[in-house]
């Protein structure tokens, strides 16, 4: 079975993903890996199975991929994906089926995996600053520097285990 690994990236969580899938699978097999920006799509459009990759973006995947997506008719697709929040399956699932939209009906998604991933430290100031000229929201804005604590230790060493255990059963 011949593949193709597409993503994009905005802070590296989900190039790290890209790469642990790489690596949990038959390198002779890849025909294309890379940034959607930067990957041969033509070689994307000859494998059997594509493996795409993307940060969450207001729920969603970025344009970019969700053009790369819409191409892959009659292909077996992983989906992968970081998220800033969430951290919960429920969360997770939702995305997943926002971006599963933009695929093809004749597409088949035989596999996904979605992680928390760390976000720019730009993020957390912006809820300090908040939290500080607002005191009526400092209580939301606590528990938004948690999960931007808590995302910043993602991904793991344990998230990237389970990608690989969710790319091995699917092959």
């Amino acid at each position: 079975m011949t593949y193709a690994i597409v993503y994009e990236s905005s802070t590296g969580n989900t190039e790290q993903l890209a790469q642990a899938v790489a690596a949990a699978l038959p390198s002779g097999e890849c025909r294309a890996f890379g940034r959607v920006d930067e990957v041969d799509r033509a070689a994307v459009a000859q494998v059997d199975r594509v493996y795409a990759g993307f940060w969450t973006n207001r729920g969603d995947c970025g344009d970019e991929l969700a053009e790369v997506l819409a191409t892959l008719a009659d292909k077996d697709v992983f989906l992968f994906g970081t998220a800033g929040f969430g951290a919960d399956a429920t969360y997770f699932a939702g995305v997943m089926s926002r971006v599963a939209v933009h695929l093809p009906a004749s597409a088949q998604v035989v596999g996904s995996f979605m992680c928390q991933g760390r976000m720019p430290a730009s993020v957390r100031a912006r809820y300090a600053q908040t939290a500080a000229a607002k005191p009526e929201q400092a209580a939301r804005m606590q528990q938004l520097i948690d999960n931007f604590d808590e995302a910043a230790n993602h991904p793991n060493d344990d998230d990237l285990a389970r990608l690989r255990a969710a790319v091995e059963e699917a092959s």
